[in-house]
C-alpha cells in the first residue's frame, strides 16, 4: 500500500515543498495580463511624463483592454459555451476565470475613467478643452449643427432593436450609441442603435477656438431628434 506521508528528501535533493504540487504556484494567465495593463495605466498618473504622453498611456490601456476582450475573453466564453470544465494550471475553471476577469476589468475601467477625468482637468489648465455641447454658446452650437448635418448625419444609419429582427452586427472595435427611447404618446420603451463610423474624427473641433473639442458621440447625442424624429 502506498504511503501518503510526504517523502523525506534523499541526500543531495532539495527539501520537499507542498507548494510543488499545488496550483498556488501558478499565476493565472488572464489575470496576469490585466495586472500588466494596470501597470500601463499607472504611467498615466506619473507626473514625470509630459501631459499628452500621460493621455497616451490611458489610450493604450483602453486599446489593450479592447483587444483582450476580443481575443482572450472570447476564448474563455467559447470554452464555457462548449461545456469545457477543465481547470487551468492555477486551478480555475473557465467560468471562474471569466468571473475573476470581469471583476478585475471593472476596477481597471473605473481607474481609466478616474485618470481621464484628472487629465481632462489638467488639459483644460493648459488650454486644451474637451467640452460638452451644452458649454458652447449659440454661435458655436449653430456651427456644430451645420457640421453635423453636412459631415456626420449622411454617414449614420439609425437602427431599431426589437425581437422581430436579428440584433444588428457590430464589428470588432466598433463604436456605437445604444439608445432607450419612448414616444410621448406611448409608454412603450424602444431600443435603438447608432453605429459611429471610424472614418469620422473622434473629436470635433469647436469653430473659433484654437484647442477646444467635442466628442463625436456628444455631437450625435444632441442631434438625435434628426435621427429618430
Amino acid at each position: 500500500m502506498d504511503d501518503a506521508r510526504p517523502r523525506q528528501a534523499e541526500a543531495g535533493e532539495a527539501p520537499f515543498s507542498p507548494l510543488a504540487g499545488s496550483p498556488d504556484r501558478f499565476i493565472n494567465r488572464e489575470l496576469s495580463w490585466l495586472a500588466f495593463n494596470e501597470r500601463v495605466l499607472e504611467e498615466a498618473s506619473n507626473a514625470a511624463h509630459p501631459l499628452l504622453e500621460r493621455l497616451r498611456f490611458v489610450s493604450i490601456s483602453a486599446a489593450n483592454l479592447d483587444e483582450f476582450y476580443m481575443v482572450r475573453v472570447a476564448g474563455l466564453k467559447s470554452l464555457i459555451q462548449a461545456g469545457v470544465a477543465a481547470r487551468s494550471a492555477d486551478g480555475l475553471t473557465p467560468q471562474e476565470q471569466l468571473r475573476a476577469v470581469n471583476e478585475r476589468a471593472r476596477k481597471l475601467m473605473r481607474e481609466q475613467q478616474r485618470c481621464w477625468r484628472a487629465l481632462r482637468e489638467a488639459l483644460r489648465e493648459e488650454g486644451i478643452e474637451v467640452l460638452e455641447p451644452e458649454a458652447l454658446d449659440d454661435a458655436e452650437r449653430a456651427c456644430l449643427a451645420a457640421y453635423f448635418v453636412k459631415e456626420i448625419f449622411p454617414a449614420l444609419t439609425p437602427v431599431a432593436i426589437d425581437p422581430a429582427h436579428p440584433f444588428p452586427f457590430i464589428p470588432n472595435f466598433g463604436f456605437s450609441l445604444v439608445l432607450s427611447m419612448k414616444r410621448p404618446e406611448d409608454e412603450e420603451t424602444l431600443a435603438g442603435l447608432v453605429a459611429l463610423p471610424a472614418t469620422i474624427d473622434r473629436f470635433v473641433r469647436v469653430d473659433g477656438r484654437k484647442s477646444a473639442f467635442v466628442a463625436l458621440e456628444q455631437v450625435v447625442r444632441v442631434h438625435l431628434d434628426l435621427l429618430f424624429p
